[in-house]
């Protein structure tokens, strides 16, 4: 990728993968298009460790390590960790992938059941689908938006699902820097583009339709290398109408890098 525009719309890792690229000759335009906000309300998950108490969760599932931390500072700040960890020991545990295995792990909770790669919702269902769900409540920690698809895949087995909000996805505060980007897809001054997530796809597609760039935006994306961290992320710009140039497998920063260089090489 030497000498080569490399657009970045990743927010919590930007600058780590700002870095990357450029420690391999690449020219990186950093565009965050997502901002994390925290979603947890503590009054409602007093409530809901209260409710569990008399109604135990047969499953729990977990989806993201940053929502997962956030959500034990949560218990540790209302006294009620302990309660929390007793009920996590008698349900049964299932993690989307390696990220919350670890927050889960550095509190000294059993996993059951981990989803395959590349740590779709898909992989999540295929890892559950043997264990009886009728009438039993299945808590699930909320990622940026709501998992429909796993919820209604679950309620469509007989379970009663809750989520737990611990945080939500939103456009960053400032959107100037992907106002600049489309400016420099529209004239063609992108080599690449990396999408590590998929809400950054609709963030890019929604602050280009406020400035009726949409249809500009789409055909210069399909002008350029379009690199996807996995599945989800492809799947949101093929719903743009944007062609999937490279797929990562893993789906992770270091096997992407290493074939968008070779792809831009």
């Amino acid at each position: 990728m030497k000498a080569k525009n490399v657009a970045i719309l990743e927010s919590r890792l930007g600058k780590e993968l700002v870095e990357l690229v450029a420690k391999r000759g690449g020219l990186p335009f950093h565009a965050p298009a997502l901002s994390e906000l925290p979603d947890l309300d503590p009054g409602a998950i007093s409530s809901l460790m209260k409710s569990l108490a008399g109604k135990p969760a047969k499953l729990f599932v977990f989806q993201t390590g940053v929502g997962t931390r956030a959500l034990f500072a949560a218990t540790d700040n209302l006294g009620i960790t302990e309660i929390f960890l007793k009920l996590l020991s008698t349900a049964i545990i299932a993690v989307r992938g390696p990220k919350p295995t670890g927050a889960l792990r550095s509190r000294g909770v059993r996993i059951d059941f981990s989803a395959a790669e590349p740590y779709t919702t898909r992989e999540v269902l295929l890892s559950l689908e043997n264990i009886p769900l009728k009438n039993e409540r299945a808590i699930v920690q909320r990622h940026g938006s709501v998992n429909l698809e796993l919820d209604r895949a679950l309620e469509a087995r007989g379970a009663e699902v809750m989520e737990i909000p611990t945080y939500r996805w939103s456009l960053p505060a400032d959107t100037g820097p992907l106002e600049e980007l489309i400016g420099a897809l529209e004239r063609g001054e992108m080599h690449a583009a990396v999408f590590t997530n998929a809400e950054q796809v609709r963030n890019l597609f929604a602050v280009s339709r406020k400035l009726d760039k949409a249809a500009e935006v789409q055909k210069a994306l399909n002008a350029t290398l379009v690199a996807s961290i996995g599945p989800v992320a492809s799947a949101a710009l093929r719903e743009a109408g944007v062609k999937v140039g490279l797929e990562s497998s893993p789906p992770k920063l270091g096997p992407l890098l290493s074939a968008l260089d070779s792809a831009l090489s």
